[in-house]
């Protein structure tokens, strides 16, 4: 009696059956469904583009590029997931139903796990150049009672858009970020630098494959805010500067009309914290909802 050979020959009609047969033997259900969907889709785009073998290598080399550029102080995948759309996109499939909450946007690559903690009035600016900038803001629950103890990350650039850890070689330390907790009544201020507008580092693969596309790298002027409190859902936000050239430009799609406000130039002379100005300064106030978690 004979018996059917196994097929070894696949062409571009059989090939993706094989594969998704293989990939979906694995025993985790949620690793055959991501394993199942990226077969299929990244066979759709072959089919679809019909890149040259040396389209294909170019491709390869191109991701190849991108893991080298990557260390401790550069995440060269989160920019290229950002200014592909990506990040945002998994940023909203993953928030839906948060209306009452302040939203989110993308986390950036220049965030630094367990920053520098600092008090209330704290200036966290150090070496960075800037205008003086003071940031106030509050945060609660969805329902609006404010919500003590909450962790308050934040991170921004200077007024020539370079973050701290774009020059540690001249600051010799972290700037322009620190870790505040709020008070009894949700509250927290601090000074530090008002930033600018800025471009994505692109002196690596995502910068040639931005000029290939005919595009800017630029972000428009923002603050970083990374938000904690028990039984609610994490913050990542910022917010940017209304009237910013860039804010329906951002190269990483990140803006959301709820995340613009005014970084007001006030006169030199006494603050509302009591600090003596001798020049002007910017103030932003920024009040923060947390989602239940």
């Amino acid at each position: 009696m004979m018996t059917s050979s196994p097929v070894r020959q696949f062409d571009e009609t059989s090939i993706t059956a094989a594969v998704l047969a293989k990939v979906g033997q694995g025993k985790d259900a949620r690793t055959r469904q991501i394993s199942e969907a990226l077969v299929r889709h990244l066979h759709a785009f072959i089919r679809e583009v019909e890149p040259t073998q040396d389209e294909w290598v170019q491709g390869i080399q191109f991701l190849t590029r991108v893991g080298h550029m990557c260390d401790q102080h550069r995440q060269e995948f989160i920019l290229l997931s950002d200014t592909l759309g990506a990040s945002m996109l998994v940023d909203a499939i993953n928030h839906r139903g948060d209306s009452a909450a302040t939203l989110s946007t993308v986390l950036g690559p220049f965030y630094v796990d367990e920053p520098p903690q600092y008090p209330h009035g704290a200036d966290v600016g150090g070496l960075l150049k800037g205008m003086p900038l003071l940031v106030e803001g509050s945060v609660s629950g969805a329902d609006g009672k404010p919500l003590a103890g909450a962790i308050v990350d934040i991170w921004h650039a200077d007024e020539a858009g370079f973050y701290d850890v774009q020059q540690l070689d001249r600051l010799g330390e972290l700037n322009g970020r620190a870790r505040f907790q709020t008070g009894p009544d949700g509250r927290f201020h601090f000074w530090t630098v008002k930033p600018s507008s800025y471009p994505i580092p692109d002196d690596g693969p995502v910068g040639d494959m931005l000029r290939a596309q005919g595009r800017h790298p630029y972000r428009p002027a923002h603050v970083h805010f990374m938000i904690a409190a028990p039984g609610h859902a994490k913050l990542v936000t910022h917010v940017f500067e209304r009237g910013d050239s860039y804010l329906d430009s951002d190269v990483v799609f990140g803006v959301k009309d709820d995340l613009i406000a005014d970084y007001e130039r006030r006169p030199a002379g006494e603050t509302v914290y009591g600090r003596k100005m001798d020049s002007d300064y910017a103030r932003l106030t920024y009040d923060f909802r947390l989602a239940a978690g």
